[in-house]
Order: structure tokens, then sequence, then C-alpha cells
């Protein structure tokens, strides 16, 4: 054989196996997991998860955003091990349900337990989400960081968190989707059971502050008429969920108050086989705004 001849063919293989090895690597994201960053708010280093999308290595776009808070007992890495997410927003994102997107999820399970701050501040997990864990990511990561391109979402605790987050900060955020959530408390009876269980004290002024501020009821029926639609809503709960009765009130005080919705009751428990289904479509509605129509 033409050693000039052998030699073009061998130089051609190894340039389609590189090609094509690129091509396959350009079709999967990346999850890291075991991330860190340091908190002055709440005084130590926080874990967090970051998805990046397939072509996130390759240019230099910038991308939305979606932070996904995990649900009560879990941490950063719940959406990633149990939920899936780096295979399900990969292939949303290759059946075209999806544009590619960045997530952040944080850790609400160490020092304390969940998503907001403890009646006397000396615990402000929300103060941190807003001031330090969002700009930190939305500078470290290339992100498109208005509100038109930024959505959250969350399961169960991290589905209060979603609510209250949008509720609260309805200037940051296009859409906003809970899963299965945990809504805060309904009654002040509630509230002294929660804060009870969770082994914090407060006088009856400051329980009284923490519902209204953290009881989705009271925070969408003290809704201004200009916030009442500036967030996208999708709500979706099991029918066989025992948190049923928080997200059937919450439906029907928007319903009350005019505030567009999607509400979402499928058959399922509060289970993670329920939220790998849901996840695809609140990738899809998110991308909704996301995308130019």
């Amino acid at each position: 054989m033409n050693t000039r001849f052998t030699v073009l063919v061998v130089w051609s293989t190894l340039v389609c196996a590189t090609l094509l090895s690129h091509t396959a690597r350009a079709q999967y994201g990346k999850v890291f997991d075991n991330l860190s960053m340091t908190s002055e708010i709440l005084n130590g280093e926080r874990k967090y998860a970051i998805y990046l999308p397939p072509d996130y290595e390759t240019s230099e776009r910038s991308y939305p955003i979606l932070y996904l808070l995990h649900g009560g007992g879990d941490d950063q890495t719940g959406w990633v091990q149990f939920g899936e997410v780096l295979h399900i927003t990969d292939r949303a994102i290759k059946e075209g349900i999806a544009t590619p997107m960045i997530i952040a999820m944080p850790d609400a399970n160490t020092g304390q337990r969940g998503y907001f701050n403890d009646p006397q501040n000396d615990w402000r997990y929300e103060d941190f989400f807003f001031d330090e864990f969002m700009p930190f990511v939305e500078k470290e990561y290339r992100v498109k960081s208005e509100k038109r391109y930024r959505a959250v979402a969350g399961l169960s605790m991290g589905g209060g968190g979603s609510f209250i987050y949008a509720l609260h900060r309805p200037d940051l955020f296009s859409s906003a989707c809970p899963l299965s959530a945990s809504c805060g408390p309904i009654t002040m009876e509630d509230t002294e059971r929660i804060l009870s269980w969770r082994g914090m004290d407060a006088s009856e002024e400051e329980a009284i502050a923490w519902f209204e501020k953290y009881s989705v009821l009271k925070q969408i029926e003290g809704l201004t008429e200009e916030n009442k639609n500036a967030v996208r809503w999708f709500i979706d709960c099991g029918d066989d969920d025992f948190l049923y009765e928080g997200n059937s009130l919450v439906h029907i005080a928007m319903r009350k108050r005019e505030i567009q919705h999607e509400f979402r009751i499928r058959d399922g428990g509060h289970t993670w086989t329920y939220w790998r289904q849901s996840l695809p479509v609140v990738l899809q509605f998110v991308s909704d705004a996301f995308h130019q129509h």
C-alpha cells in the first residue's frame, strides 16, 4: 500500500474519531454537586450544585438560570442524585422542549433546615439567598441576569421556598414552579406548631410577624394589583400528597384574586417518581418565558 495513502487514511480516521468524540461530549451537560462559597450572613461555607448545559464549555454565550430548591432532609445533591437533573435536562434540551439553561441548587439543610429567616433573624437564609447566593452564582457563571431569564422551582420544602421567594421578590423571577409545596402556616396555631417543631422560641409579636411573612396564603392576600401577575405560576401536587390541602387553598386564593396560574393535580404522592415526571414540564414552562415569542 502507498505509504502516503496509508498516512492519509490514519490521519482521516483520527480526525473523524476526534470530531465524533467532541460531538458526543457536546451533547451532554455537566453537573458539579460539591461546590462551595463563603457566606458572611450564615457565617460559614455553603455548598451548592450546578448544572451547566451541553454547549456551555464550547460557547461564549450567556444563559437563562433556574434556581432549583431541594426538599427537607435532602441537600444540594438531592435533585442530582434522586431527581436525575442531568439526564432529564439534557434530554429536554435535546428534544427541544427546553432551552439550554444553567440550574443552580443551593444547600438548605446545614446549620438550620429551610429557606427562610428565623423569627429573631439570627439565622437569615432568605437574606443569604438574595444577597449572597444569587449574586455569587450570576457572577461566577455566564448568566443572563434580567428577570425575564430567571426562574425558581422546588419540591416540598423547596416548593415553599419557591412560593415565598417569588412572592417576596416578583421583580426578580419570570416564572415560579412549586411542586408538592409546603405552603407554610395556614393559621397562627400552625405557626406555633411549626416553630415549636423546629425548636424556635418566639414572642407572640415575632410569631405573628413570621406567620405574615411566610404563610403563602397571607402573602397572596397582600399582593398589590401591580404584582398580581408579575410572575408566571406552575403549581403541581399529587392527589395522594399529604400537602394537598395547602396547595388546594393556594389555588382557590389565586382564583379569587384573579392571579393567573397553572394548577395541576396528577396521580401520585410525595415521591421522587412524581417529581422526576414533573421536572420536564417545569423546564418547558420556564423556557416559554426565556424564549422570544
